[in-house]
């Protein structure tokens, strides 16, 4: 099963996102969602399509799969996912293990699954695990918008809409407390507040300030996120549930997470940190530390889908992250949330083909 063609597609689509007249955006200051899409074909007819990391580095991370990553692909077994990985791994390494080249070999690998499932006439959950759960419980992961009053409002939209779980970008204890102030007692806010504190004791300071909302984590407090001393010293003192890792480098890096004890729960991304390979294998080190996994996954294409069926063939349930955004044209039209949970498509493979146009 030789691999004949490697394409990239970079998806475009407009969104809104409930901002109001104030809000100030945060990071993301973007006019549209930007989504790669990477399709792996076979000589014998199989594709399998793959996500790297993108937002505003979509086309970079595309030029590093159309110039360094697709010809070195070329007539490699699509089969031999773990050797392949490995090659392509060693052989770019000097070109960095965490950027554009480590995004597009996440790709290659989320796409080189969905052939293996399709392969096998099965679903991709069906290869990863024996939970085979129908369908996964989603948390809405709103974006930063720095106004109390459309945090409330934005809250207040997402759980109308289902979502029992809710993870806000904000810094500002007064937006968190407008989330608060709306958000059914029984819903947790986990906050992601982007690596926002140089000093521990700031960090700490803050948590204090929220230990009392019903906080499900913090997440990556401290800069740098590299930083595990003082996310461990945190951990122990905040009173709070730390996580991390979307920034890290790779599975290694979460190893020397694990071993620091710095995180109650490990946050992998699967368009960064090595596909579905990797994301398995730090849910192997993960289980070993006795940390919870509940994967990075603000995006919309194959990188959404292949965490789904991760989430639902995990022995361990935990929830899928939804970006809070509303796009005019989503890869996956069909792929929705319905009463605070997603169905995870049966068909083989991811179960699932983009609508690119």
């Amino acid at each position: 099963m030789k691999i004949a063609r490697v394409t990239t597609h970079l998806h475009r689509s407009p969104f809104t996102y409930g901002a109001g007249a104030q809000t100030s955006g945060g990071n993301l200051r973007l006019r549209e969602i930007e989504t790669l899409l990477v399709r792996v074909e076979t000589e014998d007819g199989l594709h399998g399509w793959g996500e790297g990391f993108g937002f505003s580095l979509a086309g970079t991370t595309r030029d590093a799969v159309d110039r360094l990553v697709a010809p070195a692909c070329i007539g490699q077994d699509a089969g031999d996912i773990a050797g392949l990985g490995a090659m392509l791994a060693r052989r770019f390494h000097n070109y960095g293990r965490n950027g554009p080249v480590s995004f597009a070999l996440a790709a290659i690998d989320i796409a080189l699954w969905d052939i293996a499932a399709k392969a096998r006439g099965l679903p991709l959950h069906a290869l990863l695990g024996d939970a085979a759960r129908p369908s996964v419980p989603a948390y809405a992961s709103l974006l930063r918008y720095g106004v109390a009053a459309d945090v409330g409002r934005n809250v207040a939209e997402a759980v109308r809409r289902g979502y029992r779980q809710i993870k806000l970008h904000e810094v500002d204890i007064a937006c968190i407390r407008a989330a608060r102030a709306v958000a059914p007692a029984e819903v947790p806010l986990m906050l992601d507040i982007n690596c926002a504190f140089d000093e521990l004791a700031d960090a700490r300071d803050f948590c204090a300030a929220v230990r009392d909302l019903h906080i499900g984590w913090v997440e990556e407090p401290v800069w740098p996120p590299e930083d595990f001393g003082s996310l461990a010293t945190l951990r122990r003192e905040a009173g709070v549930p730390i996580s991390a890792g979307e920034n890290l480098g790779g599975v290694p890096d979460f190893a020397r997470l694990f071993a620091a004890g710095a995180v109650d729960v490990a946050q992998p991304s699967i368009t960064k940190h090595g596909g579905v390979s990797g994301l398995m294998a730090v849910a192997g080190l993960a289980a070993k530390a006795g940390v919870a996994v509940v994967p990075h996954a603000p995006y919309f294409g194959p990188g959404l889908l292949a965490t789904l069926h991760l989430l639902a063939a995990w022995p361990r349930a935990a929830p899928l992250e939804i970006y809070f955004a509303d796009l005019a044209a989503p890869p996956y039209p069909e792929l929705c949330v319905r009463d605070g949970a997603i169905a995870v498509p049966q068909a083989p493979g991811l179960g699932l083909e983009p609508a690119i146009g």
